[in-house]
């Protein structure tokens, strides 16, 4: 499922203490939730869906909901998970959450997210550099999809 990967790949882990920011989402404070949902192209409904609250609560701005700060948080880190795969290459993180996928039903990363199965793919993504990493292999590049 995932090849091996160059020695130039991170190792995975799953409790960084400090994780990677390779899509300049920003940390803590920082946090930039309207990136999150520019990069994933998400309108304001798949947002409130995604967060469980009504479409007129989403905003960005200092009055964002809890809810939809989280949401987009675990996201972003999601997000970043499979961009550290590549090395932290963004064209091809976003390359990958665009391009339909066989082994998520011919669906891609990007819809998963929006049509509100993200846990799915988020225990997809982990279990596939589990795997790579119980295989001796670190995730490569070539993630499914």
């Amino acid at each position: 499922m995932l090849a091996a990967a160059s020695s130039s790949t991170k190792p995975f882990t799953l409790f960084d203490s400090v994780p990677d920011d390779y899509m300049q989402f920003g940390l803590g404070t920082g946090f930039n939730a309207k990136a999150v949902q520019g990069f994933l192209n998400l309108k304001k409904e798949d947002v409130s869906r995604l967060a469980s609250v009504s479409p007129k609560s989403v905003r960005f701005d200092e009055a964002m909901p809890e809810p939809v700060r989280e949401r987009l948080e675990e996201i972003a880190q999601t997000i970043n998970l499979v961009a550290r795969v590549f090395d932290g290459d963004v064209d091809k993180t976003v390359a990958w959450f665009k391009a339909r996928n066989p082994l998520l039903g011919d669906v891609s990363p990007r819809d998963m997210i929006r049509l509100g199965r993200f846990e799915r793919l988020r225990k997809f993504i982990v279990n596939a550099m589990l795997e790579a990493r119980s295989e001796g292999a670190a995730p490569s590049p070539e993630l499914p999809g």
